[in-house]
């Protein structure tokens, strides 16, 4: 059988066109994409080593608080159980781990006694508190290396994220020593 250039074409068009249509199919894939942890922002600045009042009470509540990282939100919450919002993250590890009582909104958490800190030098434990116009709305766990952990919206749950990150930056609003 001789095969003439004009069948020679439509077969390599047929088969170009098969190889596009398997690739565009590949995109169209039933599995979720895979959420990565927040990468640090390329300008990332460098966050100094602070140590701690009380090492191994940080230690405790660092590896406490990471240990809560995948739990889902909800608003009200103060458990691993029920889920949390973040003044009740915040509440219940400092409770679970040194069995502190400390204040249930996030408000109330940034008025504590107890220095307010600069950003640079933060320690493992310390507060951090996010809001808008002189109003605190947020609160997390700093966990070292510009990283805090916390319980951020409905539909979430507690994560990691990056002091440096875009709008934590925009609505950093002081931190608070617990750990004197």
């Amino acid at each position: 059988m001789h095969i003439t250039p004009v069948v020679a074409a439509r077969a390599h068009r047929a088969a170009a066109c098969l190889l596009l249509s398997l690739v565009l199919l590949g995109g169209c894939s039933s599995k979720a994409p895979v959420r990565r942890p927040s990468s640090p922002p390329p300008s990332a600045r460098v966050w100094p080593q602070v140590p701690p009042a009380d090492p191994a009470a940080a230690n405790n509540i660092l590896m406490r608080a990471l240990g809560l990282v995948g739990t889902p939100y909800r608003f009200g919450g103060n458990t691993p159980e029920t889920g949390f919002d973040c003044s009740g993250l915040v509440t219940y590890v400092y409770k679970d781990v040194l069995a502190l009582s400390l204040p249930r909104t996030s408000r109330d958490l940034a008025a504590i006694q107890g220095p307010r800190i600069p950003p640079e030098k933060l320690a493992t434990g310390d507060l951090v508190f996010f809001g808008a116009g002189g109003n605190v709305s947020h609160v997390g766990i700093y966990v070292g290396e510009g990283r805090f952990v916390h319980a951020p919206t409905t539909g979430g749950t507690v994560r990691l994220d990056f002091l440096d990150g875009a709008y934590w930056r925009d609505h950093y609003s002081g931190s608070k020593r617990v750990l004197h």
